[in-house]
């Protein structure tokens, strides 16, 4: 099923604004045309909600944030929902500090994004409000966060789409599990935010179903990881990884997605 969620992301080709940070703006904008979509990555103010209402998706992404991109976020945020086109929220970082809990605050009302995408933490911070994380790390935490997510999930209305080990996606009644992928996701910056740019993209391309489009987009990703990482040589580290993730994204069909499936 995910390889032909790829597959309508390729014929589509959706325009995917993907406001993200500037550590990992080239990645996701290189992950996104690997898979075949089209990245358009405006972050001023000033032009955000004219490009938002002509794209295809929308992709906020707290990583950097600034007062300049707060604004942004709000204004390709309301230009989406009005018409009617599929919103991430990727909430880097947003027990770090007041300033980012209450901007995800503030799109979550104001927005009311199709899914939100992070880590345990993130996840468990935007429930509770917490603050004082390390940054944008996990946090140790001794249950696997799906009773946390399918909270979130019904306390906003989006769908949930929690990243780690295992990835958990829910709508807060049905929960999949998404196994696989590779340790050294967790070497390279912005493998979560390549993750949500490319959620964008598969809802995009198959709006019949956001929770199964939200799974396929990270099953997609796992595979492509696992595939970097048996690829790589002797000698080579995180950011030969990072180059073999795109590659592998670039050159991924359904033959080799199935055969991949039933090897590993």
């Amino acid at each position: 099923m995910s390889s032909e969620y790829l597959e309508n992301v390729r014929r589509q080709r959706p325009v995917v604004h993907t406001i993200t940070n500037y550590v990992t703006a080239n990645d996701c904008a290189n992950l996104l045309l690997a898979a075949g979509a089209s990245p358009i990555m405006a972050d001023a103010p000033e032009e955000t909600a004219q490009i938002a209402a002509m794209a295809d998706a929308v992709v906020l992404n707290l990583g950097t944030l600034s007062a300049s991109k707060r604004e942004a976020m709000l204004l390709a945020g309301k230009a989406a929902a009005a018409a009617g086109r599929p919103i991430v929220l990727d909430p880097v970082g947003v027990g770090a500090s007041d300033f980012r809990r209450e901007t995800a605050k503030m799109l979550l009302a104001e927005v009311h994004p199709t899914v939100i995408r992070g880590n345990r933490s993130e996840i468990r911070a935007l429930l509770t409000g917490e603050t004082g994380e390390r940054g944008v790390d996990t946090a140790d935490l001794s249950e696997d966060g799906a009773e946390t997510s399918r909270l979130l999930a019904r306390q906003t209305g989006a769908i949930v789409m929690q990243t780690g080990e295992t990835d958990l996606v829910t709508d807060g009644d049905r929960i999949l599990r998404v196994h696989g992928g590779s340790d050294l996701l967790c070497l390279v910056t912005g493998a979560g935010c390549m993750l949500s740019a490319l959620t964008g993209a598969f809802l995009a391309a198959n709006p019949q179903d956001p929770l199964r489009a939200a799974a396929a987009a990270a099953q997609t990703m796992s595979v492509c990881a696992e595939i970097a990482a048996k690829r790589l040589r002797t000698g080579e580290g995180n950011a030969s990884f990072r180059t073999r993730l795109i590659d592998a994204m670039c050159n991924l069909t359904p033959e080799i997605f199935r055969k991949w499936r039933q090897e590993v």
